[in-house]
């Protein structure tokens, strides 16, 4: 195969992957009341918000499409988006604090209902319009309810950051897939990365400010674009004042 070729090859790929993206994700810039619940503006200063472990997984795409977990991969990533989480929160201008490892391990079940909550405000209030509740009248109005009263009882803190990221990469047998697909006008995606973030108040459950992120870039097994990803998921949090 030509040079010339191959790039034609992946231009095609990379056209389908951004139409897909145009598609299905919100212009956050122009939605930023939306990240916003009815009745919060922003944190106080002397507010205190605890990091909850990133509920984090990456996988590898099979030639045939298939999404195969790597374990390796994901105890990396995990460990570049917490050393760039406790970076970004020297920036976030409030008090924070982390749950130890035994802690962590009891919020699990809280994490993964996270990941749901978050799943389904991204449908149903980001989405589509069809997707969207008349009853949520277009407000974030979404709520984890008594659940995280755990998290309040042992840490004290006012609200909990949530953070929820699937990442996936093809393999060099999914690239050579692509790449004749491509050849044929049969455009298939790659990898791409998925993201959540919420702020949640432990006194009542709401979420209070939601983010989410989809794009077909980035990479979590490296400690410089984790730190990126994060940033971008972490796009307009509420600053302290």
């Amino acid at each position: 195969m030509s040079a010339s070729t191959l790039k034609a090859a992946i231009r095609t790929l990379i056209a389908t992957s951004c139409v897909w993206l145009v598609m299905f994700q919100p212009v956050q810039a122009q939605q930023v009341d939306r990240n916003k619940a009815p009745g919060f503006v922003t944190l106080t200063k002397d507010a205190k918000v605890v990091l909850m472990p990133t509920d984090i997984e990456l996988f590898s795409i099979s030639a045939g499409g298939v999404m195969e977990p790597r374990a390796d991969w994901t105890d990396a990533a995990t460990k570049h988006f917490k050393t760039a989480l406790i970076e970004r929160k020297k920036r976030l201008g409030i008090q924070t604090q982390e749950l130890s490892d035994k802690d962590a391990d009891d919020v699990d079940e809280i994490n993964a209902l996270h990941g749901a909550v978050a799943r389904a405000i991204s449908m149903h209030h980001f989405g589509p319009g069809f997707f969207n509740l008349p009853t949520k009248e277009g407000k974030l109005d979404w709520s984890m309810g008594v659940s995280v009263a755990p998290v309040k009882k042992l840490t004290g803190a006012d609200y909990a950051l949530f953070t929820w990221v699937r990442d996936s990469y093809a393999s060099a047998e999914r690239v050579a897939t692509m790449v004749v697909l491509a050849i044929l006008g049969v455009g298939v995606g790659g990898g791409f990365q998925t993201g959540y973030a919420s702020l949640v108040d432990l006194n009542t459950g709401n979420v209070v400010w939601f983010n989410q992120m989809f794009r077909a870039s980035g990479d979590l097994r490296e400690a410089g674009p984790a730190t990126e990803t994060l940033e971008l998921l972490l796009k307009n949090f509420p600053q302290a004042q």
